[in-house]
């Protein structure tokens, strides 16, 4: 899915979780009322359980960006299983959360991908907007919402580091932005319907 199916924005953040970063996504997202799709690393979310239980907690939603966010146009098809299967498992057995969504590291995918995550019941969830946030240049992530959100936009920022010093403006704007363009921010579940 490249866009939402209900005519309302989803906000997704990729990477995490990442002490430091997750908590001030999450504090600036429940002052909003809204929930978000977090599309996690396994082995962050396996050194930071407790960031992973408050983003499930607060009411947000975590997909399955694999175990070790690995190019997965660059491994092959038993790997590529094994960074899926790792990621469901780990949330299945810490957190009993039935991972729905899918996101490839570095937006990249090949024919059967879709074919092995259709396979797990998960769904392949893209982005038509690209903040570019993690390139840490608020300018370039002004330029991007200005230009280019719309209705059933699917936003892509990133729960990491290198966003840290922008992402609350970046967030802030998009907020904004909708708001001035009437558009509604969804839930995960009503958008991917």
């Amino acid at each position: 899915m490249w866009e939402t199916s209900n005519n309302k924005i989803l906000l997704t953040f990729d990477d995490g979780p990442n002490s430091g970063i997750t908590e001030l996504i999450l504090k600036k997202l429940n002052e909003n009322r809204i929930k978000a799709l977090f599309f996690c690393i396994g082995k962050n979310v396996q050194s930071s359980p407790e960031l992973s239980n408050q983003i499930l907690s607060e009411g947000h939603t975590i997909g399955n960006h694999t175990f070790n966010h690995k190019r997965i146009t660059n491994i092959n098809s038993i790997e590529f299983k094994d960074e899926i299967d790792s990621f469901n498992s780990l949330l299945k057995e810490k957190f009993n959360h039935e991972v729905k969504y899918f996101r490839p590291p570095y937006g990249r995918f090949n024919y059967s991908t879709n074919k092995i995550i259709k396979n797990r019941n998960l769904k392949n969830i893209m982005w038509s907007l690209l903040t570019y946030d993690y390139k840490n240049d608020f300018n370039i992530v002004k330029f991007s919402i200005k230009k280019h959100l719309k209705n059933n936009s699917i936003i892509v920022l990133h729960d990491s580091m290198k966003t840290k010093d922008i992402i609350l403006d970046s967030i802030s704007l998009i907020i904004d932005e909708a708001a001035a363009k009437g558009f509604e921010i969804g839930e995960p579940d009503g958008c991917l319907k």
